[in-house]
């Protein structure tokens, strides 16, 4: 059992790790178009 729980937490760490970016990745996106819309409804 010893050895399975090493690589269990090694996966977890890695998708983690991985959502955090991928999250960070869509809210820059969503802001980026949200601030294209803005601009949008100025002009």
């Amino acid at each position: 059992m010893k050895y399975f729980k090493l690589p269990m937490l090694a996966l977890v760490a890695v998708l983690a790790l991985s959502a955090c970016n991928t999250i960070k990745g869509a809210g820059t996106d969503i802001h980026n178009a949200g601030a294209a819309l803005e601009d949008a409804t100025r002009k």
